[in-house]
């Protein structure tokens, strides 16, 4: 049965059908089998052809149904080898274990995608998990994109393809809607069209046996008609794609977030002071911090966030300036404000002087900015001109409360006005959001400040927690694409093969727990300062130790299968003489043996005691997370770090940023900065410690877990560097296998790229993947390239000013090295003593394809150096160890340098007018 649709005529239509867009099959389908198709009244089989046929979305719908010649009229086929056209979509609903056989017919009858609607799989058990294996090696016979199974299905209202069992279709919007839950769906639709809400996407996800929420988000993320992504998840799947595209679209579009389900199990898995402060929940926050994704607590928020962020800009900052003609709404959101995360913005003494020259004598002088129950429109609109100017100020929360002589509709007209007109001037980057408190007669007002792109809220607390969502997705942002800072010694690598020996020798032996000197010396291999340790058998050893290092000192046990020193009586503290450290010595081997064993007791350590007083005990650590792989952690360490759990937590690895943002979100850290007269510890110090630790955990993948508690950051300026007093680690069981370590969430640095060369003058580089710190150099990169050289890589002349702005630049440089690659070559300038980038090369996967394009460029003094060349070698060299199957590039006809290297390469080059397309199989 042929549909048609008036969304084939839009130029976003062949934009989506690209078959650069691997959904697009799913979303724009031209061909629709309906495997189950049924004339039984209230079955899923018959919901799903009357929804394809009564919504004409441009397609044809073929019936699939062996025992029947029709259903509800239309022809129905035996199978899906007998539809007469090449199908886009199948949308499967019979029995599970039928599925892996229709998937296998789906796949030779060269059918594109799949919407599998049955139930029976993994949640059932472990037959349905059999059930979706099969259905999966089926698929991976061909190029088969599964959504499913046991979902409701998907919708595209701007097409009016309806492809679920729901009992009506959404309304066309901005706003594309993921959900795991089939149940959630209905509900959400059944509001939506209460409340008017309307859709771009509309997908219940099912169990993510194919397509997860990488593949989805990358799709609405290119799809013009979706402004922002809202998501109901129940399980992140696959954490590395998910991280990845959120990280890249969040940026141009929100992505909110409502995670379901709270567990312990990370917290069980590991007895360290690390693996029981981690817990999966607190990860996956960190997760979508590091992502820059929003996470809401409410089904409500979801679409107010998607509303306002998509009508209003993202504040600069947390300050807040309230205007009401009440003092109580002011005091509500003031409390949701603080306690959310926001700060009141303070006024000025312009704003203040302002506001008395029109202002009722008994105005509030202060924010919330009370203007009286008696205020007008214009008082409203003149005391929102005057904040506006402040520029203390970060958004503005205007409350209406119905009074006898407030006008709610007239108050938003000029509102809407006054905003309209500051707009041009002051209002840039700051959000105006209002509460209309009342029933019936407010409507009107809340409507004209809807229209106007003014969000409104019942609540001043809804408007005030709105507002600091808001800030908290544009700090997840900040944190993300701030330039961080290089750290200090990079070029010194780790000593990596001593650390990887260290801890072979360990396995070889049959431990999982290193001994405190040899954590240690782990730590000292990866830069990260320790305090002098001095093993000593016997009890004169370890007074000739204490002797030598100064008094007072401390003793600690040394053992090879110890967790927990203080557990057993371990560590003995603040010894004076020779005597107490003898003492010491016999008291640590007595309780050691009485409490687990002799054999458990192989000496002690000494080191100096350091004054507490003068700094503060942090903890850093990592852990595993069953859905993240390693994670971090920093916060107040010492004996009570489980009692007073002020800690945060990260995925691997860091930059200087951060290390810093991970900082921010503890406690600590306000103590840290300087307080009550001390002064602050060297938190720049403490970054790059964190950023090297982070290396260590990234790069030793046979560590389990480590801990360092304490790390001790010293206020006295003498002592600048934090130092670690304890350090423990636990290797993974001897049984693990090297392809079964935990992936690393967020792919690392890859440091295997970066490599020595020398041009054809002799001139030494390092060609090596680019990172976030080079975006200065990036900088000076693009000031020496001629007219020429932006022209044919940009195929028009792009403004130095738009090249070098930093909201491109950092996009360039922060890549997550898994969905693009990006290799520089670097050398020192012999003149000036200073880095430099020289040329830039950059292979981008396409979105779901195993295929990437590919750009070059080099700095024209630099040209016809063998540079060019030697770049190009590499990005191939990098997309065979990647898996990709084909590279291609544009090049302007001009370009025939470009050409030539392509050539070169093993290129295929197809010449048009306008356009050289290169193109290599690998």
């Amino acid at each position: 049965m042929q549909s048609s649709s008036k969304f084939k005529t839009d130029p976003t239509y062949d934009i989506l059908r690209s078959e650069r867009q691997p959904l697009s099959s799913i979303f724009l389908p031209e061909a629709v089998a309906v495997i189950g198709a049924s004339d039984s009244p209230g079955s899923v089989g018959r919901t799903l052809l009357w929804n394809l046929i009564s919504n004409p979305f441009g397609g044809t719908v073929f019936p699939v149904n062996p025992k029947h010649h029709s259903v509800m009229g239309i022809k129905a086929y035996k199978n899906i080898a007998e539809v007469p056209e090449p199908v886009d979509l199948a949308v499967i609903a019979t029995p599970a274990s039928t599925v892996p056989g229709i998937v296998r017919q789906c796949v030779e009858a060269g059918v594109k995608s799949a919407v599998i609607i049955s139930a029976g799989f993994k949640e059932i058990g472990e037959p349905g998990i059999e059930l979706e294996q099969e259905i999966l090696q089926e698929a991976r016979k061909g190029k088969l994109r599964i959504i499913g199974p046991n979902c409701l299905g998907i919708m595209n209202p701007h097409t009016g393809l309806n492809a679920t069992f729901a009992s009506a279709i959404a309304r066309p919007g901005k706003v594309g809607f993921i959900s795991q839950s089939g149940a959630l769906c209905t509900s959400i639709l059944d509001w939506s069209l209460r409340e008017n809400v309307g859709f771009s996407a509309f997908v219940s996800i099912g169990s993510m046996l194919d397509v997860g929420w990488g593949d989805l988000i990358y799709y609405l993320g290119d799809d013009p008609r979706t402004q922002s992504i809202v998501i109901y998840m129940e399980s992140i799947g696959d954490a590395r794609s998910f991280l990845s595209a959120a990280r890249e679209v969040a940026l141009t579009k929100p992505i909110i977030v409502i995670k379901a389900g709270r567990t312990e199990a990370a917290a069980k898995a590991s007895a360290s002071h690390t693996g029981a402060l981690t817990g999966s929940d607190e990860v996956l926050d960190a997760a979508f911090r590091r992502s820059g994704v929003l996470r809401v607590t409410r089904i409500s928020e979801l679409f107010n966030m998607a509303e306002v962020l998509a009508k209003q800009p993202r504040p600069k900052g947390p300050r807040l300036t309230i205007i009401t003609n009440a003092g109580g709404p002011g005091v509500l959101a003031t409390d949701c404000l603080v306690s959310t995360g926001g700060e009141l913005a303070e006024l000025s003494s312009d704003t203040i002087a302002a506001g008395n020259e029109f202002l009722p004598p008994y105005w509030s002088r202060s924010n919330p900015i009370d203007i009286l129950g008696d205020a007008d429109p214009e008082r409203y609109a003149k005391t929102l001109e005057i904040a506006a100017k402040d520029p203390h100020s970060d958004g503005f929360l205007v409350i209406l409360t119905p009074q006898a002589m407030t006008d709610p509709t007239q108050t938003a007209e000029r509102l809407k006005s006054c905003v309209e007109a500051l707009h041009e001037q002051t209002l840039q980057g700051k959000p105006i959001l209002a509460s209309w408190m009342g029933g019936a007669e407010v409507m009107a007002g809340e409507a004209i400040l809807n229209r106007a792109s003014i969000s409104t809220y019942p609540y001043p607390d809804s408007a005030a927690r709105v507002f600091t969502y808001m800030w908290q997705y544009t700090y997840n942002l900040r944190g993300i694409y701030e330039t961080p800072v290089l750290v200090e010694k990079w070029d010194k690598l780790p000593d990596r093969t001593f650390a990887e020996k260290l801890i072979e020798t360990a396995r070889q032996a049959g431990r999982t727990i290193l001994t405190e000197m040899e954590s240690k010396q782990i730590l000292e291999a990866y830069g990260i300062p320790t305090v002098q340790v001095c093993v000593a058998a016997t009890a004169d050893e370890a007074v000739d130790c204490a002797n030598s290092l100064g008094y007072p000192v401390v003793l600690k046990l040394l053992s090879k299968t110890i967790t927990h020193k203080t557990d057993v009586g371990g560590v003995q503290l603040n010894l004076m003489d020779a005597k107490a450290v003898r003492w010491a010595y016999h008291a640590i081997k007595t309780s050691v043996t009485e409490k687990v064993g002799a054999e458990h007791f192989l000496g002690v350590t000494v080191q100096q005691m350091l004054n507490l007083n003068d700094g503060y005990e942090l903890i850093v650590g990592s852990s595993l997370d069953p859905q993240f792989g390693p994670v971090l952690l920093f916060g107040a360490g010492g004996q009570l770090v489980e009692v007073f759990k002020d800690r945060a937590i990260a995925l691997p690895p860091l930059n200087t940023t951060l290390a810093r943002r991970m900082m921010e979100q503890t406690q600590i850290y306000k103590a840290l900065k300087g307080v009550r007269g001390r002064s602050p510890v060297n938190l720049a110090a403490v970054e790059q410690l964190l950023v090297r630790f982070s290396q260590l955990v990234v790069e030793q993948r046979w560590i389990k877990e480590i801990d360092i508690n304490p790390l001790f950051a010293s206020t006295i300026k003498t002592s600048p560097d934090p130092i670690a007093l304890d350090a423990r680690i636990v290797l993974h069981p001897a049984d693990v296998k090297s392809e079964e370590l935990p992936k690393i969430a967020i792919r690392p640095y890859p440091t295997q790229y970066a490599t020595p060369w020398t041009l054809k003058d002799g001139t030494q580089v390092i060609i090596r993947p680019i990172r976030p710190e080079d975006e200065p150099l990036a900088v000076q990169f693009h000031k020496t390239l001629s007219e020429q050289s932006v022209y044919f890589r940009y195929f028009n002349l792009v403004k130095l000013s738009q090249r070098i702005a930093h909201e491109r630049l950092i996009r360039l440089c922060c890549i997550d090295y898994d969905r693009e690659m990006a290799l520089v070559a670097e050398y020192k300038n012999p003149t000036t003593n200073e880095r430099e980038i020289i040329a830039l090369g950059r292979l981008t996967k396409l979105h779901g394809l195993s295929e990437s394009e590919f750009a070059l460029l080099v700095s024209d003094k630099f040209q016809y150096q063998g540079l060019g060349t030697e770049l190009l070698k590499r990005l191939l060299q990098v997309a065979r160890n990647e898996h990709i199957k084909r590279i291609t590039a544009d090049i302007l006809p001009e370009n025939t340098a470009m050409q030539r290297t392509c050539e070169k390469a093993g290129f295929r080059l197809d010449r048009m007018p306008d356009l050289v397309k290169a193109e290599i199989d690998l």
